[in-house]
């Protein structure tokens, strides 16, 4: 059984890191294997290793809150632990440092481990997965992805195998907590690269990735190596806020089924209609903007952010400024909280002050005034006028809004222009304004779903890969899941595309021009049977079947036929 060598730094902690390398003294001892420690402290070095006494079958560990290398680790393979991890359980660190299975991995084969994760939790994150393993696949590397998903983590990295990983890949549209990836090598990325090429992905992740900084335990890590904008601040926002939309969509419309319109009147109260419409509307929805809010400066300033955010997304949906003084609200407390955090020292053993007390107080006084005395007033009188607006849209101007949201739908299902629609349609089902939301989930069911009767219509048009793929494209299509639609469009995008884009404006605009209202923010036909979640459901569905064929007759109109070498079966 190999030798393991560790190396401790421990900085201005010297006691810390004592205490660390006796626990994976103990930890070694107790599974009868060998090991030596060397801690280096601000006053000297203790048990210093003898660099020629290493061997090529000896493990190194290299221990450290923030990693910084080593002479003696120079050309040796090695990993790099948090020390914090060590603390919590040695055992684990020695068996994520190769067990029994003898020395550690050369730079030719590294342990990679990821996470996945986008806004709505459902196709992107785990198409992200899949391109992940296969690209490790590809280059013989073994990987875990842990997806967080609509569901919450599946297939979650244990502490032990994050310990053991060379590197981190976090390939997320929306902000992904990092604390558990202090003192390792992360690279991030959003889902694209990852399901476009996940080896080219994983080559730059192991060329250019950065050691995660971390922080006192529970403070915030707003100097986090690298940051992120607005635009996945805003996605993380969505992502978090979603469920509160469905779950108080979905009440209200049961309140409806079970008490007709009149489920919230006075003379209801006591029926169990009116108990599902007060815990959808006074509930769900009454926590849609502080979510949003709350988890845009979340993912600005990690936890010490949420409190202010949802604060000032109260105050926000107190005085009408609805979703968009909640944006607002998020950014202020986020970039708020940052900026304290950033300008407020301490020292050391006051430090754990300023993410429970400190931060949060502040952030939320600095949040509160500006949201009561600058911008709540003219972000309210704003929103105001575009309900207003939206409320009156008759005839063709409906259908011109409708037609821009189909468009936005498909033009990068499920990008940056599909997901700005979603978000502005989500956004004001807070207000009670509900037709953009119809208009933009029946776009975006139409891409797969136009895609899959193109394949029947016109089979000569398609390759065997993406004819087999057709029913899996139609089921996503009726999940409204647009990335379905993907694979068919990354073969021949400008001519796919351009389909896309019109079948889904056809839907868009016939929605919106019946008037057709949505009160769920996803779910596709599953959630249209539901008394109430829907109205106009004969036109909702005579918008979305147009908008397929029209995607499919475009399709076939644009698309060559497939040469040869491209077989279509019988």
């Amino acid at each position: 059984m190999s030798r393991i060598f560790a190396i401790v730094q421990a900085g201005a902690s010297g006691v810390t890191g004592v205490l660390a390398g006796e626990a994976l003294r103990k930890a070694a001892q107790a599974a009868g294997r060998e090991i030596e420690v060397e801690v280096h402290t601000d006053l000297g070095v203790l048990n210093p290793l003898a660099p020629e006494t290493l061997s090529p079958d000896d493990m190194l560990l290299f221990v450290a809150p923030q990693a910084a290398d080593d002479g003696v680790m120079k050309g040796k393979p090695h990993r790099r632990v948090d020390i914090d991890a060590v603390l919590s359980d040695p055992a684990a660190v020695l068996d994520g440092a190769g067990g029994d299975a003898g020395a550690l991995p050369s730079s030719s084969a590294p342990s990679i481990v990821a996470v996945t994760s986008c806004p709505t939790g459902i196709a992107h994150t785990f198409m992200a997965a899949e391109g992940l393993q296969e690209g490790a696949r590809q280059l013989g590397y073994p990987i875990r992805v842990e997806t967080q998903g609509s569901v919450g983590a599946g297939n979650e990295l244990t502490d032990a195998e994050i310990a053991a990983a060379d590197v981190v890949i976090i390939a997320a549209d929306r902000e992904v907590d990092r604390g558990r990836f202090a003192g390792k090598r992360v690279f991030a990325s959003n889902t694209k690269p990852a399901i476009t090429g996940g080896a080219k992905l994983i080559e730059r992740a192991l060329a250019e990735a950065k050691v995660q900084g971390g922080q006192a335990s529970g403070a915030a890590k707003a100097d986090r190596e690298e940051r992120v904008g607005p635009y996945k601040h805003l996605m993380t926002g969505v992502s978090f806020m979603l469920p509160f939309v469905v779950a108080g969509g979905l009440l209200i419309a049961l309140a409806f089924a079970l008490g007709g319109i009149h489920a919230n009147d006075d003379a209801a109260k006591g029926t169990l209609a009116h108990a599902l419409f007060q815990i959808g509307a006074n509930g769900g929805f009454a926590l849609i903007v502080p979510a949003l809010a709350g988890y845009i400066a979340f993912s600005i300033a990690d936890r010490p952010g949420i409190a202010p955010g949802m604060i000032g997304g109260m105050l926000a949906a107190n005085i009408g400024a609805g979703f968009l003084g909640g944006i607002v609200a998020g950014f202020i407390a986020g970039y708020g909280v940052h900026w304290l955090n950033r300008l407020i020292q301490l020292p050391r053993n006051l430090q754990g002050l300023k993410p429970v007390l400190i931060l949060p107080l502040l952030g939320s006084l600095l949040t509160g005034l500006l949201m009561i005395y600058a911008v709540g007033t003219p972000v309210a009188a704003l929103l105001a006028t575009l309900t207003e607006a939206l409320r009156s849209m008759q005839g063709s101007s409906a259908i011109v809004l409708g037609l821009i949201l189909g468009a936005m739908s498909a033009f990068d299902m499920g990008g940056p222009v599909n997901k700005a629609g979603y978000a502005f349609s989500v956004g004001l089902i807070a207000s009670e304004v509900y037709t953009p939301m119809a208009a933009t989930m029946a776009a975006g069911m139409v891409p797969p779903l136009g895609l899959a009767l193109a394949t029947r219509l016109f089979r000569n048009r398609f390759t065997t890969e993406e004819l087999e793929a057709s029913g899996a494209a139609a089921v996503l299509g009726l999940a409204f899941v647009t990335e379905g639609a993907i694979p068919f469009a990354a073969r021949d995008p400008f001519r796919v595309i351009p389909a896309l884009m019109a079948g889904s404006a056809v839907a868009g605009a016939i929605s919106m021009g019946s008037g057709v209202e949505l009160r769920v923010p996803h779910g596709g036909v599953f959630v249209l049977p539901i008394p109430g979640a829907v109205t106009h459901l004969l036109a909702y569905g005579a918008a979305i079947v147009a908008g397929t064929v029209v995607t499919a007759l475009v399709v076939g109109l644009l698309k060559r036929p497939v040469t040869v070498a491209e077989p279509v079966p019988a």
